[in-house]
């Protein structure tokens, strides 16, 4: 993908309420659609309120009665991202029969694909991480919204472990940490790694083959050693 551009970035899903209630709502989505890909081009800095206006075709004093200021919208951006990769993880459902191994590898698919599919969240985060996330301690709702795919993590591994599969020395904190960078590096650093190795990462195959390192590698550090 060029450096200077970025897939659409999904907008919030309205919620239901009144005719104008949802005009409202849906206003509100779209500049933070807009946002989005301005934070994730520009970074924090770079970023001009009067740009996202410009694109909306709505004065700069309509996007602050929505965000109050800048930093108010880009934390409502920040907000966005990280609902939707929580979303996409939430997606791998527990259920009675799959063995462990057989969710966790759902689990690992799911992320990678929505980090493939969405490359202006690795963006937003890389920026926030050269602001040393002072951003998102000022979130009231984002640790919050990390604690589903912790749970989910945590089942998983337990019931690997009553089956005697997997080793009890790693938790979902852990584990949510290896698989993160298995799936982000390849999107954070697709045009450097692919300059220097002449990897090509939109390649069909080359994709298919790094969704089952990730997968494999995680489940190999997973699985307990066999008894001698």
């Amino acid at each position: 993908m060029p450096s200077d551009t970025y897939e659409p970035v999904p907008a919030p899903e309205p919620k239901r309420t009144n005719q104008r209630g949802m005009a409202a709502v849906r206003t509100r989505a779209e500049i933070l659609q807009i946002a989005t890909e301005e934070f994730a081009l520009h970074g924090y800095t770079g970023a001009r309120v009067d740009a996202i206006a410009e694109r909306m075709r709505v004065s700069k004093a309509m996007i602050y009665y929505y965000f109050t200021n800048k930093d108010g919208l880009y934390l409502a951006v920040l907000e966005h991202v990280y609902s939707l990769i929580r979303d996409a993880e939430e997606a791998t459902r527990l259920d009675h029969e799959s063995p462990a191994e057989q969710l966790l590898s759902r689990y690992i698919e799911n992320t990678f694909e929505f980090h493939e599919n969405n490359q202006v969240f690795s963006r937003i985060i890389s920026i926030e991480n050269i602001h040393n996330a002072t951003f998102l301690k000022k979130s009231p709702t984002i640790k919050a919204t990390n604690r589903p795919v912790l749970e989910t993590l945590t089942n998983i591994l337990h019931r690997g472990i009553a089956a005697g599969t997997f080793r009890r020395d790693i938790g979902a904190v852990d584990l949510h940490y290896l698989i993160s960078a298995l799936c982000i590096y390849r999107v954070s650093n697709r045009h450097t790694f692919g300059t220097l190795f002449d990897v090509d990462f939109a390649k069909k195959s080359t994709r298919k083959k790094q969704r089952m390192l990730a997968v494999e590698s995680v489940l190999t550090l997973l699985m307990k050693p066999a008894a001698d």
